[in-house]
């Protein structure tokens, strides 16, 4: 089936859902808890960052920007999910299927350029701290977070068109909550090893080319922080990168495993988990990472919620 012959098949349904009402009951509350987490996280660390104006600065305004992508990239499919798990009918039209996945996969690309633009942020501080002020600038800020989002969109706008002009076989259901490449790729009949080395390709462009940015970033911050002689001057170097970095290996971790790999060693279980991991769990601890591990961002947010509470009482 192709966009030329779309009365091959119109819908896809989703498999992965719990059929048990008890389930589907507790699935639905424990989804609902972890996606009001995440919007309540995420839109404080906005809040906080927008009201405060000693983190107007380049590496908060990069922390918000993640924020707002972190938001946007989990409004693409935890509602739909949450819809499903109530819903008996658990389809979705082709154009639906398509359009999920360009935001999804967009956003997701966004976010691991932006985890590079950070990467790079920290650099220039680190190494050219004199420099810094003349290279970061508010302009150049704004340039790095729309063009993050753009080229991620971009490329999956790329990679999705190329997926759904192949013919899928006359299987409908996906062995997924939503629709993502692995669960998708599975459904088409065709020859997998040209479309896999394809997808790959896109995969590699969104993945591991801003991963070796970040690589490389570190690799001079590191040299650079070992030739400072103090040992409060290194702890103080390196715990501004400790919590990015600890981001980092979160949400490029599932998402190497995820694409970075043949079709031959999909396993819907295996993979429905992680997905879980990367679409619910990488955005809700990413607020507890940066607020935990930062005493400036902490402190900001006690105040936020401090003067909320105090004007709710007056």
């Amino acid at each position: 089936m192709t966009w030329g012959n779309c009365s091959v098949l119109m819908e896809f349904v989703f498999l992965a859902y719990p059929s048990h009402p008890g389930l589907r009951v507790l699935s639905f509350l424990g989804v609902s808890l972890v996606y009001a987490l995440i919007i309540s996280g995420n839109v404080l660390i906005v809040v906080a960052i927008q009201t405060e104006a000693h983190l107007h600065t380049p590496m908060y305004y990069f922390l918000g920007s993640l924020s707002g992508i972190e938001i946007c990239y989990t409004a693409v499919v935890v509602p739909h999910i949450l819809a499903n798990i109530l819903q008996s009918e658990r389809s979705i039209t082709l154009l639906g299927c398509a359009t999920q996945m360009i935001f999804f996969i967009g956003l997701g690309s966004a976010d691991c350029f932006l985890l590079a633009v950070m990467a790079y942020d920290r650099y220039v501080a680190i190494c050219h701290p004199l420099r810094y002020p003349l290279v970061i600038t508010l302009t150049l800020c704004v340039y790095l977070v729309v063009a993050s989002v753009v080229i991620g969109l971009f490329l999956s706008l790329q990679l999705v068109a190329f997926i759904f002009s192949l013919p899928f076989c006359q299987t409908q259901g996906i062995e997924h909550f939503f629709c993502d490449v692995p669960p998708v790729m599975h459904l088409v009949c065709a020859d997998s090893h040209i479309h896999e080395q394809s997808v790959l390709v896109a995969a590699t462009l969104a993945i591991a080319v801003p991963f070796l940015l970040i690589a490389t970033s570190y690799a001079f911050i590191v040299a650079a922080v070992l030739k400072i002689r103090s040992t409060a001057g290194r702890h103080r170097a390196f715990s501004t990168c400790s919590s990015h970095l600890t981001v980092v290996l979160l949400q490029y971790g599932c998402c190497a495993f995820m694409y970075l790999r043949p079709s031959s060693s999909y396993h819907p279980k295996r993979d429905q988990f992680i997905s879980l991991v990367y679409t619910l769990g990488t955005p809700l601890l990413n607020p507890f990472i940066y607020t935990l591990r930062n005493s400036e961002m902490k402190g900001t947010i006690q105040r936020v919620l401090t003067r909320n509470c105090l004007s709710q009482k007056n």
